[in-house]
């Protein structure tokens, strides 16, 4: 199903054989990662199941390729955040894999019980966050004359959607409501899962604090339901962060998001990843600024001495955020690579580099993130937000290249 090297998420917008900005997306490592976190989740339980998490354009990677790529590797589960991206997903497997498709497909958020049809038709399993949903699902699904995969949902600290769990009363309410929503006609409960808060603030191999309360309180439910022996499918509960923390709390599956691309979940997680998007651009234009002036909007940097500025055609317009300024990029040039500051604010659509003392032409390659596992995190630093984001805002107008 391999689309073109180049793809454009804009599809308005033609391809030209010279791009002035890119994002390079090494396939290769997101196998590697894939391979080696599926193979390190597994020293824990050797039957655990790896869940990719393709939301948001498999965080702006280009779902499409990742989803080939991931099942090339053996993949056969992946997570999306709406009914949207669960059909698009789908649709991307049955062309892959044809009618010999078995991947299922959780969408994480909300989706109305009225679409319990179209749930249906494309074998999507969603996520139920509270009795009351299952009861309208249900009616729904009955309606329709079809049956609906659910995971149920429950809320362990993270306070955003799910069965609440706060109390022992809540426990045993929730317990209670989950064993009913097996018998409800059109309804197949396939899962249980929760989703960790805070399990990405330690660098620890034993869960402690919110980690700890909210694990507490998933397993509180879990044993209630196999004391009274309900048949609930499988338990999941890590995301990236506590896969890596842990490797013995026996659940089914993890969930994969951030670290598939090769980012780290935090700083402090020292795992040998590799990134996945290579952000690039060239440059445009190669000026001199004298002693005393100033670059860019609002005249927040004055040269001291005179400069020799590059000038780089990518901007907030393209994902690459004006918090950004002073981050640091590297030069590819003909007789090798340089490190340079941007200087000045950062505009919507181009930005400028101090190349002072160093050789570089127009159309050289700049990279701006993705030459090392640390840039990234060095950029969000800048912007006081964490890589997840830095990856979702890259826009559409930035083609991603493939091998």
């Amino acid at each position: 199903m391999k689309e073109p090297k180049n793809t454009r998420l804009y599809s308005s917008l033609p391809l030209p054989k010279r791009f002035r900005t890119w994002a390079k997306i090494d396939t290769e490592a997101l196998a590697w990662n894939f391979r080696y976190l599926r193979d390190r989740v597994r020293l824990g339980r050797a039957d655990c199941e790896t869940i990719a998490v393709i939301k948001a354009d498999a965080y702006s990677h280009g779902a499409h390729r990742v989803v080939d790529t991931l099942i090339e590797e053996g993949c056969r589960f992946f997570a999306v955040s709406c009914i949207e991206e669960a059909i698009d997903a789908r649709t991307m497997c049955r062309c892959i894999l044809g009618k010999d498709d078995d991947c299922r497909i959780l969408i994480l958020g909300y989706t109305a019980p009225s679409l319990a049809s179209t749930l249906a038709e494309y074998d999507l399993i969603t996520t139920a966050p509270s009795y009351e949903y299952l009861l309208s699902l249900s009616e729904e699904a009955v309606a329709a004359d079809v049956t609906v995969a659910v995971h149920v949902k429950l809320d362990t600290g993270m306070h955003r959607l799910g069965f609440s769990t706060q109390s022992e009363a809540d426990i045993e309410k929730t317990a209670t409501q989950i064993k009913k929503a097996t018998a409800l006609t059109g309804i197949r409960v396939a899962g249980i899962f929760s989703h960790f808060a805070d399990a990405d603030t330690d660098t620890g191999d034993v869960p402690d604090g919110l980690t700890d309360l909210q694990l507490c309180r998933f397993f509180a439910v879990i044993s209630i339901l196999r004391a009274e022996h309900v048949d609930f499918g499988m338990t999941h509960l890590c995301n990236s962060a506590a896969a890596l923390r842990f490797t013995n709390l026996g659940l089914d599956a993890v969930r994969l998001g951030i670290a598939l691309y090769g980012v780290p979940p935090a700083k402090e997680f020292k795992v040998p990843l590799r990134p996945v998007m290579k952000l690039q651009t060239i440059i445009s234009h190669i000026h001199t600024v004298n002693k005393g002036e100033s670059v860019s909007y609002g005249a927040t940097f004055t040269a001291k001495k005179k400069m020799t500025l590059a000038t780089l055609p990518i901007g907030y317009g393209d994902g690459f955020l004006r918090a950004y300024s002073g981050a640091r990029v590297t030069v590819h040039t003909k007789n090798g690579d340089f490190d340079a500051p941007i200087v000045g604010r950062i505009c919507m659509d181009q930005c400028m580099i101090d190349i002072t003392g160093h050789e570089a032409q127009v159309e050289d390659t700049v990279t701006l993130f993705g030459e090392d596992p640390t840039s990234l995190d060095r950029l969000a630093s800048l912007a006081h937000t964490i890589p997840y984001e830095c990856l979702c805002l890259i826009t559409a107008r930035v083609p991603r290249i493939y091998p």
